[in-house]
C-alpha cells in the first residue's frame, strides 16, 4: 500500500514546521560556525603556526590557500550527499553532514603545529580542511531544500530564508569565539588558545543533532516518492540531463554574495589588521555586529520576496553590492573603527543578506523534487570553487599586485555582480512555482511507487 498522492494528506502541522525550520537554522549555523571558525583563525592564527617558514603576507596567502581547499570538495559533498537525500531521504543526508563537520572540527583543535611534526602539521590541516568542504557540500542544499518542501508559495521565501540565518549566526558564533580568545596574551592564543573554537564545536553538533533526529521527512519528499516520481536513475545524471541550464544559472547566482560575503567576513579581517592596522578585537566586533544585524536582515528580505517576486530583490542586491565596492574599503582606509563598522554592516546586513537569503527558495523552486537536493546543493557548491573559497586568497593576491591598494579588489567585486545580474536576467520568476510540479519538460517514464515502510525508512 502507498502513501496517498494527495498534498492536502502529508500537508505538515505547525509544529512539524517549526522543527523542521529550527533544525534547518540550528544545523546549518553549526556547520557554518565549523567552516567560518577555521577562517578568522586562518586570517588571526595559523599562518605563524601552520607556515611559519613564509613572510607573514605569504603565511597569511598560504593559510587562506588551505581556506579555500574546504571549497574544492564541496561539489563532491554535493553530489554524494544530494544521492543520499534525494534517493534515502533530506533527513538521513542532514544527519550525516554534521556528524562529518563536527568530527573534521574537532580533530582540527587537536593538530599539532609546525614547530612540531614539521610538513605534516599542514598535511593534517589540509585533509581535515577536505573532510569539512565534503560536509559543507551537502549541508546547505539539504536543509534549504527540507525547508523549502516544508513551506507553502506564499511564505517559502520566508521560511526558507531562515535557514540562511545559519551563515550569519555561524559567523557570529566563530568571530565571538575568537574575540574572547583574543582577550588572552598573544602568547595563549598562539599555544593552545586558538584550540578553543574547536573544541566548541562538540556541543554545538550535539544540540544540531538533537534536534535533527526529532524532525521527519519532508512531505514534498514523500509524496513525490509515494506517487513513483523517483527515478531509478543517479540525481546527478538526471540534473545533468535536464537541468543543466539551471545549474548554471545558479551558479551565476552565487557570484556576488559568495565572493563578497567571504571578502568582507574573511578577507577583511587580515586586510584591516595587516595593512590598516586595525586591533583583532576592533575588526572581529565589526564583524560580529554585521552578522547579529544580518540575522535579522534575511527574513525580512525573505519576506519581500514573496510579496514582490524574488529577481525583483535580487537584482536590487547585487546593484547594491556593486555600488558598494569602492567606498567599502574607502571606509576602511578612514582608520576609524566606526566607519569600518558601518561599511561591514552594509555589505553583509544588505548587500549578501538580500541575495544570500533568497538563495533557498529560488535554488529550490529551480529543481524537480526527484533531484532536488543534488542540483540545489550542485549549483552553489560549483560557484564556490571560482567564487567564495578563493575569494579571500583572490582578494590578497590583488591587494599585493596592486602594491597595497584595494582598487583591484573592489573592481573584482564588481565583476561579480556582473556575472549574478547575467544569471539573475536570464531565469524566469520562480516565487509562485509549485515544487511538485516538474518544470524542466521531462517526458520519461516515472519509477515504480515503493511501499511505505521503505519510504520512511
Amino acid at each position: 500500500m502507498n502513501l496517498p498522492n494527495d498534498p492536502s494528506v502529508l500537508a505538515p502541522d505547525r509544529k512539524s514546521v517549526r522543527v523542521a525550520i529550527s533544525s534547518g537554522v540550528v544545523g546549518t549555523a553549526v556547520e557554518y560556525y565549523d567552516f567560518f571558525v577555521y577562517g578568522t583563525a586562518a586570517a588571526l592564527v595559523l599562518n605563524k603556526l601552520f607556515f611559519p617558514n613564509f613572510s607573514p603576507v605569504f603565511g597569511t596567502l598560504a593559510a587562506f590557500a588551505t581556506f579555500a581547499v574546504g571549497f574544492v570538495v564541496r561539489p563532491i559533498g554535493a553530489v554524494v550527499l544530494g544521492h543520499v537525500g534525494d534517493r534515502v531521504g533530506r533527513k538521513r543526508a542532514l544527519v550525516f553532514s554534521l556528524l562529518l563537520m563536527g568530527i573534521a572540527t574537532f580533530a582540527i583543535g587537536f593538530l599539532p603545529t609546525y614547530s612540531t611534526a614539521g610538513i605534516l602539521a599542514p598535511i593534517l590541516l589540509v585533509f581535515l580542511r577536505l573532510v569539512q568542504g565534503l560536509a559543507l557540500g551537502g549541508e546547505w542544499g539539504g536543509a534549504t531544500v527540507l525547508a523549502s518542501e516544508y513551506a507553502s508559495k506564499g511564505n517559502r521565501g520566508l521560511l526558507a530564508s531562515f535557514v540562511q540565518t545559519g551563515s550569519p549566526i555561524g559567523l557570529l558564533m566563530s568571530s565571538g569565539a575568537f574575540a574572547l580568545v583574543g582577550l588572552g596574551s598573544d602568547h595563549f592564543v598562539s599555544t593552545w588558545g586558538w584550540r578553543i573554537p574547536f573544541w566548541g564545536s562538540s556541543i554545538l553538533v550535539a544540540i544540531g543533532l538533537y534536534i535533527r533526529v526529532k524532525i521527519m521527512e519532508s512531505p514534498e519528499f514523500r509524496r513525490a516518492t509515494a506517487a513513483g516520481e523517483m527515478s531509478p536513475k543517479a540525481p546527478i545524471i538526471e540534473v545533468f540531463q535536464y537541468s543543466w541550464r539551471q545549474v548554471l544559472t545558479a551558479i551565476g547566482l552565487r557570484f556576488v554574495p559568495d565572493i563578497g560575503f567571504y571578502i568582507a567576513a574573511t578577507f577583511l579581517v587580515s586586510y584591516a589588521v595587516t595593512s590598516q592596522h586595525y586591533a583583532k578585537g576592533d575588526i572581529l566586533a565589526c564583524v560580529s555586529v554585521a552578522a547579529a544585524i544580518e540575522i535579522c536582515t534575511i527574513p525580512f528580505f525573505g519576506r519581500l520576496s514573496d510579496r514582490f517576486g524574488r529577481k525583483p530583490v535580487y537584482i536590487a542586491g547585487v546593484v547594491f553590492l556593486i555600488l558598494l565596492a569602492f567606498p567599502l574599503f574607502a571606509l576602511i582606509s578612514s582608520g576609524s573603527v566606526l566607519l569600518t563598522g558601518i561599511g561591514v554592516a552594509l555589505a553583509l546586513a544588505v548587500g549578501h543578506s538580500s541575495t544570500w537569503g533568497l538563495g533557498a527558495a529560488i535554488n529550490s523552486e529551480l529543481f524537480p523534487t526527484r533531484y532536488r537536493t543534488t542540483g540545489a546543493a550542485l549549483g552553489l557548491n560549483v560557484s564556490n570553487i571560482v567564487g567564495g573559497g578563493p575569494a579571500p586568497l583572490i582578494a590578497s593576491a590583488l591587494v599585493i599586485a596592486a602594491g597595497g591598494a584595494s582598487w583591484l579588489v573592489s573592481c573584482y567585486i564588481v565583476l561579480a555582480g556582473v556575472l549574478s545580474l547575467a544569471a539573475i536576467l536570464s531565469m524566469p520568476e520562480t516565487s509562485r512555482r509549485d515544487l511538485s510540479v516538474d518544470y524542466t519538460g521531462r517526458t520519461t517514464s516515472p519509477a515504480p511507487a515503493r511501499p511505505v515502510k521503505e519510504q520512511l525508512g
